[in-house]
């Protein structure tokens, strides 16, 4: 277990494991669940059905890229036309990246002493099973739409570990690597005034490391009190309302007030 994160050779992972790896150089990481046999099950934007199709190809449940593409599965790459789960192999998913593994249960110091978010979590996971169910599910019905702050590829493993949801809709998901990247920036903020009282840069550094630490704390899945268990088979309903939610405060601030044309005077005669 490493301060950072916890890498893992290949060997060691199991089916129902979180898994992730770090992209664009430790920019972020994208997460996914293990299912066995060398494949992963992650959530990213949805493909783009290709125009011209049939109505055979529109009805087909799975679509797969190129078979060129993955040499090793031929199944590497299915997905739904209009979902963002797909499965791919473990080779994909990583992108000659390094493998980690996800923590769940770790203790509340261990979780602060980690400098990155998005790594571990104080919530309990289910078994493995259950685990590989939900995320084999969500790949023939969906995860609803991609959002990189409420609905991104961590809060989709984290729901296939847990199945923990916000009861609520959340300005922010349940991903600590969204948290920590809006907390990085609140915590300077939030932390100014109480730099007056802080003796030099040292002390100015721990302020604003506190307040960064307290802020990824709260919003933990497994600490906070917004959430709760959600049955897979339920989940399209809480998407799809959520969806609905968005889509009608889109059109209501895209609508534009009516302007009243003066009237216009009848001549007299």
């Amino acid at each position: 277990m490493g301060l950072l994160s916890n890498r893992v050779e290949r060997s060691e992972i199991r089916p129902g494991d979180h898994i992730y790896t770090w992209r664009a150089v430790y920019a972020y990481s994208h997460h996914g669940i293990y299912v066995g046999g060398s494949k992963v099950v992650h959530f990213t934007r949805k493909k783009e059905a290709e125009s011209g199709s049939d109505s055979t190809n529109s009805n087909s449940s799975l679509i797969t890229e190129a078979s060129s593409e993955c040499p090793t599965f031929p199944d590497c790459g299915f997905q739904l036309p209009d979902s963002g789960v797909v499965l791919t192999c473990l080779d994909c998913f990583l992108r000659n990246g390094s493998l980690y593994c996800f923590e769940y249960g770790v203790p509340s110091a261990v979780f602060l002493a980690k400098l990155r978010g998005g790594t571990c979590t104080i919530a309990q996971s289910d078994s493995p099973e259950v685990v590989v169910d939900r995320a084999m599910y969500l790949l023939q019905n969906g995860f609803g739409n991609y959002d990189i702050f409420e609905n991104n590829c961590e809060d989709f493993a984290l729901y296939c570990k847990t199945g923990l949801l916000p009861i609520e809709e959340p300005g922010i998901g349940t991903s600590g690597q969204a948290s920590s990247a809006i907390g990085v920036p609140l915590a300077a903020l939030l932390s100014t005034p109480l730099k007056l009282f802080a003796a030099g840069p040292l002390g100015m550094a721990t302020v604003t490391a506190g307040m960064y630490c307290a802020g990824r704390y709260i919003t933990d899945l497994g600490v906070r009190k917004d959430v709760a268990k959600t049955e897979v088979e339920n989940l399209s309903s809480h998407l799809g309302r959520r969806h609905i939610e968005d889509e009608g405060s889109v059109n209501k601030c895209s609508e534009k007030p009516k302007t009243m044309l003066p009237m216009k005077r009848k001549r007299e005669r």
